[in-house]
C-alpha cells in the first residue's frame, strides 16, 4: 500500500505561531531574566511573576518542550532552570541580550502581521500610520527614553551581525569609516576595536546622538569613535574610506534606494567602499526565508519598502558607478554586499 503525502510540515508551519507566542510571551513577562542563574520550580516562578496557577506546569512544560527551558525532575517538585543560550540572550542582564527586540514582535508586529492578506491587496502599510497614529520612527524620535529603549533593542539584533562584519572584512587598506544610521555607534565600535588604526563616525539623526555618544564613552573609545548628524535624504554623507549601512537600505523604495547608494558614492574616494548588511536574499530567491520575510515585514512596515539580492544590490551599485563587488556571508541569515568605486 503506497503511504500519503505527509501533511506534517503543512501542520508544523500553519501552527507556528503557537511557539513564536509562547516564546515571546516569555520574554515580555521577563521569565528568562526572573529565572536568571536560579532553579524554581513552576509555583515559584509563577509566583514572581504574577501568573494564575492554570499557567503551572504547560506554560514552563512547553517552553521546555521547545529547549528554551531545562527541568530538573517531573511533578509540582520539579525544577525549571535557563539554557545557557536563554541566560546569553534572553536575561536581561547579559551584555548580549536580544529580547528587546522580541518584546516589540509580541507588542507591535504580532497584531499587525493579521492584516498581511490586506497588505497583499494594497500594497498599503498595515502599522500605526493604518489606523491614524503616528509612524514608528516619527513617534520615537519625540520621546527620548522610549528612542534609548528601541535603539538598545535594535543592537541587540544586530550585535552578531556586526560582530562578525568586524571580523570579516579587511579594514587593513582604509583610515576611517562612517556608520550611516548609526544607532547606539555599536558597528564602530566593533569596527574600532579590532583596527587600532580605523577613525570611525556614528551618524544618524540629532534625537540618537546622545545616545550613541552615552555608548561610546562607556566602551572607552571615545577619542577613535565620533558623531554627527544629519538627514541622508537632505545632507551629503560624511567623506570617508568606508561606508556602512546597516538594515537601513530595507527601509525605501528603489528611488529612495537609489539615491542612498548615489550619496555614498559621492562621499567616497576612488577605491572605497560601500557597505550595506541585511538579511540578503539569495539571488534565487529560493532559500532565504528569513530575508524575505523581511521583505514581507517591510510591506507591512512601510508598503513600498523591499528587502532584495546581492545581486539587485550589485545592478544598482554598478549603474550608480562602483566598479566591483562581493558579498561576506556574516550570521545566521545576514550577509554584507559591499561594492567598491
Amino acid at each position: 500500500m503506497k503511504l500519503p503525502l505527509d501533511p506534517s510540515p503543512i501542520l508544523q508551519t500553519a501552527f507556528g505561531f503557537w511557539n513564536s507566542k509562547v516564546l515571546l510571551t516569555a520574554v515580555e513577562i521577563g521569565l528568562f531574566t526572573r529565572l536568571g542563574n536560579r532553579r524554581l520550580t513552576g509555583a515559584q516562578v509563577g509566583e514572581e511573576l504574577g501568573l494564575h496557577s492554570r499557567a503551572n506546569p504547560d506554560f514552563f512544560d512547553a517552553l521546555t518542550a521547545m529547549k528554551f527551558l531545562e527541568r530538573e525532575g517531573s511533578g509540582p517538585a520539579a525544577l525549571y532552570f535557563n539554557t545557557p543560550e536563554g541566560l546569553l540572550y534572553l536575561d536581561e542582564k547579559s551584555p548580549r541580550y536580544i529580547g528587546g527586540i522580541l518584546t516589540m514582535l509580541n507588542v507591535r508586529l504580532f497584531k499587525y502581521w493579521n492584516d498581511l492578506p490586506e497588505a497583499l491587496r494594497t500594497g498599503q502599510p498595515q502599522n500605526e500610520v493604518k489606523h491614524g497614529e503616528k509612524g514608528i520612527f516619527e513617534a520615537l524620535y519625540k520621546h527620548p527614553i522610549k528612542l534609548e529603549i528601541f535603539l538598545n533593542a535594535m543592537t541587540g539584533l544586530s550585535r552578531l551581525n556586526f560582530e562578525a562584519f568586524a571580523e570579516k572584512f579587511d579594514f587593513s587598506p582604509y583610515k576611517t569609516l562612517c556608520d550611516i544610521g548609526g544607532a547606539t555607534g555599536l558597528l564602530c565600535m566593533e569596527a574600532a576595536k579590532r583596527n587600532s588604526h580605523l577613525k570611525c563616525i556614528s551618524w544618524d539623526l540629532p534625537a540618537v546622538q546622545p545616545v550613541a555618544r552615552k555608548h561610546i564613552a562607556a566602551a572607552g573609545l571615545s577619542d577613535r569613535v565620533t558623531t554627527a548628524s544629519g538627514d541622508f535624504f537632505k545632507d551629503s554623507l560624511p567623506k570617508s574610506d568606508v561606508i556602512v549601512m546597516g538594515m537601513i537600505l530595507h527601509d525605501w523604495n528603489l528611488e529612495k534606494k537609489k539615491h542612498l547608494i548615489r550619496a555614498a558614492y559621492e562621499a567616497l574616494p576612488p577605491g572605497g567602499a560601500f557597505v550595506t548588511i541585511e538579511a540578503l536574499i539569495d539571488d534565487e530567491r529560493r532559500q532565504n526565508v528569513f530575508g524575505l520575510h523581511m521583505s514581507l515585514n517591510m510591506l507591512i512596515e512601510f508598503g513600498d519598502a523591499f528587502d532584495y539580492s546581492g545581486a539587485d544590490f550589485k545592478g544598482w551599485c554598478a549603474e550608480a558607478g562602483f566598479k566591483r563587488f562581493e558579498v561576506l556571508h556574516l550570521f545566521g541569515p545576514s550577509s554584507a554586499a559591499v561594492a567598491y568605486r
